[in-house]
């Protein structure tokens, strides 16, 4: 997690750096736009940005969460197979067929 704050910080410290830069060259060719429309356009983006990481984010842990209940579902499923197996097992005195044979008819 820490690796991904770091990358954020590092992707949002670039983009401030590429708009003072813009600012910059633009005060000296001359500006398109006033100053608070750029700043206020870079911090839209910024925000944009952050939204759209905090979005994967979430839905990679949704999509973790959800292979680990899964998985448990799965483990429960066989272990209670295994058991209702050994309960068979264990109770079959190998005299009579299957309990599904041994039905009377009526």
């Amino acid at each position: 997690m820490t690796g991904r704050q770091f990358l954020l910080l590092s992707c949002l410290s670039a983009m401030v750096l590429l708009c003072m830069l813009r600012e910059g060259t633009g005060a000296t060719v001359g500006s398109r736009q006033p100053a608070g429309e750029e700043t206020q356009e870079a911090e839209n983006r910024q925000k944009l940005r952050a939204d759209e990481l905090r979005r994967e984010y979430y839905e990679e842990q949704r999509n973790e969460f959800e292979n680990f209940v899964e998985e448990q579902k799965d483990e429960q499923e066989e272990r209670s197979r295994e058991a209702v197996e050994q309960w068979r097992q264990w109770h079959y005195d190998g005299l009579y067929p299957s309990y599904l044979y041994n039905r009377h008819h009526i």
